[in-house]
């Protein structure tokens, strides 16, 4: 089991090492391209659409071709994408290339999820996505390597590419490893498959999806309107405000690889307390008129308060809604995730152009306190749930 961990750990960080690469190459594709710089946006929102439509179906997916395939499969398509990426030498053909890329992102990203609740204990899923941070500042690194060693972008796209069939062909290799683990069907609950308008009609499976919505608007709405904040409502320089920037993603990745050990003593539920409560800690200095260090401190609270709430909503899923059903509702929290941060930060863009950025905390805690009061509500859905099944024995 050692061997398939460190497969899916590999999978993970194949899964962000291509995810930060349009902001690092988009400067110099766009004038290759002759399009404005806003057209980046138009290629992440089908990256999105796509990476939705293929979580919303990665339970049928998962149900016929099994895991390891999916995953398989997922990481191929994402090597060919980006080696079309790196041919593209039009808008139009980058556009089209962005739809497949996203379908495999998102069946990886919810197979490789649902597979690790179910088989693995929480510190596992926290590492996971803790390396999906790796992979994702990996990414960046080489594009800015080739761009700065003289070459392309199209060449950074390349290397990525090729590292991501390298990957490819050790999942092929591994498929006869993934195997259900002889303890993991203890206790389990085979409730068969259900549909989207099923799902919705249990109880807590809206309360969750809007949390999930609501924590993924708050981690990007915070990661990509931070330096912006600091720059234009705290007159800090546009340098200091990228590092303490770029120091808010740091916090998600080392915070996720720590909350892996203080997994081993706190559940899940606790876990994403603790988080929630960092989080608005860190919304509070924002908003007190302390100084600049305080504030960007309060910016690298809220990215380690985001460490352990997504890995642990999902590493939740199968104990408060079954094992049966939790490939089908991992899909939907990772649409509705995708959903979230699509949609909010660009929101808050168009706000700050009508109030003003100095709006950035409040939006922020506006946004945390509706997914608090829906975990919460879920916490007592969930606790009924359990109250009534022991009523009945």
């Amino acid at each position: 089991m050692s061997l398939l961990l460190a497969i899916i750990y590999l999978a993970f960080i194949s899964l962000g090492l291509p995810d930060a690469l349009l902001g690092s190459a988009w400067p110099g594709m766009h004038e290759q391209m002759n399009v404005p710089v806003s057209y980046a946006g138009i290629v992440t929102m089908i990256i999105s659409a796509g990476t939705i439509i293929s979580s919303l179906f990665s339970d049928r997916l998962t149900r016929k071709l099994g895991t390891g395939k999916v995953t398989a499969f997922s990481v191929a398509l994402t090597a060919v994408s980006l080696f079309g990426f790196s041919l593209s030498r039009s808008f139009v053909m980058l556009c089209v290339i962005a739809l497949p890329y996203g379908l495999g992102a998102g069946a990886v990203d919810a197979s490789l999820n649902n597979y690790v609740a179910l088989h693995y204990k929480a510190r596992h899923m926290s590492w996971l996505h803790s390396f999906w941070g790796v992979g994702a500042t990996v990414g960046p690194y080489i594009m800015g390597a080739c761009l700065t060693g003289g070459l392309n972008w199209d060449k950074g796209y390349l290397i990525i590419a090729i590292i991501q069939m390298v990957l490819t062909a050790a999942l092929f290799f591994s498929l006869p490893l993934w195997k259900k683990p002889e303890t993991a069907g203890e206790g389990e609950t085979e409730q068969g498959h259900m549909g989207m308008a099923q799902l919705l009609k249990m109880p807590g499976v809206k309360e969750v999806l809007t949390a999930f919505f609501c924590y993924c608007a708050v981690e990007q709405t915070a990661g990509l309107w931070g330096a912006s904040y600091m720059v234009m409502d705290r007159g800090m320089s546009a340098e200091v405000a990228a590092k303490w920037a770029a120091l808010f993603y740091l916090g998600i990745t080392v915070g996720r690889f720590i909350c892996g050990f203080i997994t081993m003593k706190l559940d899940d539920k606790t876990m994403i307390r603790l988080g929630q409560g960092i989080i608005v800690g860190g919304i509070i200095l924002l908003l007190l008129p302390f100084g600049n260090l305080v504030m960007c401190v309060g910016l690298v609270m809220i990215g380690l308060g985001c460490a352990p709430i997504y890995p642990s909503i999902i590493h939740s899923t199968p104990s408060n809604f079954g094992t049966g059903v939790s490939q089908a509702m991992i899909g939907m929290q990772m649409a509705c995730a995708y959903v979230g941060t699509t949609l909010m930060p660009p929101l808050f863009g168009a706000l700050a152009d009508l109030v003003g950025i100095g709006l950035y905390p409040l939006y922020l805690l506006i946004i945390t306190v509706v997914m608090i009061l829906m975990l919460e509500k879920l916490n007592r859905v969930i606790k009924h749930k359990q109250e009534a099944v022991l009523q009945s024995r």
